[in-house]
């Protein structure tokens, strides 16, 4: 039998903070210890990143960032296939392939595009398509051939990214119709319970909101950032309540069972904020020293993260050029003789 393919793109824009890792990274880095029987597809989203971002230089460094982030966080190279996007040449071949019976109308239904359409509309202007770009508007096509192009069955996603697997399942079907069977019908995996941590200010930790605490500061700027997050007036000995902390959840996401239990005991007695951000920043801290230790080392090696992602890509072509061959093929973009 063979095994389950489990495939996670990973977004190439910005520097990876807290919330990537209890909402993202660090569950999928745990997914592929737990799930031996499992073949795990990891793959940096840069030509995805090239629909919201035109600045060179900004997705050149977060492809670095990211990827230094994964490994140094546990991401094991040779047990998943982790690669590059835009080093796989056969995904955009699909991309046109798929492009070719997918419906205009699934597009219009796009949850991105119907936003950007609607923004349009409330700020009354003439142009409904105003500032969409066809990377914007075919986006979900992208996504279909990341994924059906190694056939995974397994897309771990959150809620917001469901639409985009159901138009794959849709693409996928299309195509088999047309041309016979060559796609598996792709699932989401969605966590219902996936942590989301507040960020500096208590709104969900993004960089839209410019409230993120990176995973790799130093020591020194991470306790300051942990010290500016906004609490309320309570005084120390007031009980407090965990479940509506900013750095409780934090705290948890982070550590053991028994040492939540233990911080919630200590809320309940009135622990002071600033003895409750000493005792995360240590937590943090004492969590990503080696990670951080790493990733340092990572980052100033580049030539070493090019050798992995290549070897990565390397591994993911083995299966789609031939599985390209067979699409061209069963297309009509056969040899003459």
């Amino acid at each position: 039998m063979s095994k389950t393919r489990i495939l996670t793109g990973i977004t190439t824009t910005g520097t990876p903070h807290l919330g990537n890792f209890a909402g993202a990274i660090g569950p999928a880095i745990e997914a592929t210890r737990r799930n031996p029987e499992a073949e795990f597809f990891f793959f940096l989203a840069d030509y995805h990143a090239l629909i919201k971002c035109q600045e060179p230089e900004r997705v050149q460094r977060s492809r670095l960032e990211v990827a230094a982030t994964w490994l140094a966080l546990g991401l094991d190279p040779e047990r998943v296939c982790f690669y590059r996007q835009s080093d796989i040449p056969e995904i955009p071949e699909l991309t046109w392939l798929l492009t070719c019976v997918t419906a205009k109308g699934l597009m219009n239904r796009a949850h991105a595009y119907k936003a950007a359409v609607q923004e349009n509309l409330d700020s009354g202007d003439a142009d409904p398509d105003k500032g969409v770009t066809m990377g914007l508007f075919s986006y979900p096509i992208l996504m279909a051939a990341d994924i059906l192009m190694f056939n995974a069955r397994k897309v771990p996603v959150g809620k917001d990214q469901t639409q985009h697997l159901e138009m794959a399942r849709d693409i996928a079907q299309r195509f088999n119709h047309i041309y016979g069977e060559h796609f598996v019908l792709p699932e989401a995996v969605v966590e219902e319970d996936a942590a989301v941590l507040a960020g500096l200010d208590g709104r969900k930790m993004s960089k839209s909101y410019n409230n993120t605490i990176p995973l790799f500061v130093s020591a020194k700027e991470l306790r300051k950032l942990v010290m500016r997050i906004v609490t309320n007036s309570q005084l120390p000995g007031e009980p407090k309540d965990p479940d509506g902390s900013t750095l409780f959840q934090i705290y948890q996401a982070f550590a053991s069972a028994d040492e939540t239990a233990a911080i919630r005991v200590r809320y309940a007695e009135g622990i002071a904020w600033g003895e409750m951000k000493q005792v995360l920043f240590e937590k943090l801290d004492s969590v990503l020293a080696g990670p951080r230790e790493h990733y340092a080392a990572l980052i100033s090696d580049p030539a070493a993260l090019e050798r992995i992602l290549l070897a990565g890509a390397d591994k993911a072509r083995a299966i789609a050029s031939p599985f390209l061959a067979g699409l061209r093929a069963a297309t009509g973009l056969r040899k003459l003789g």
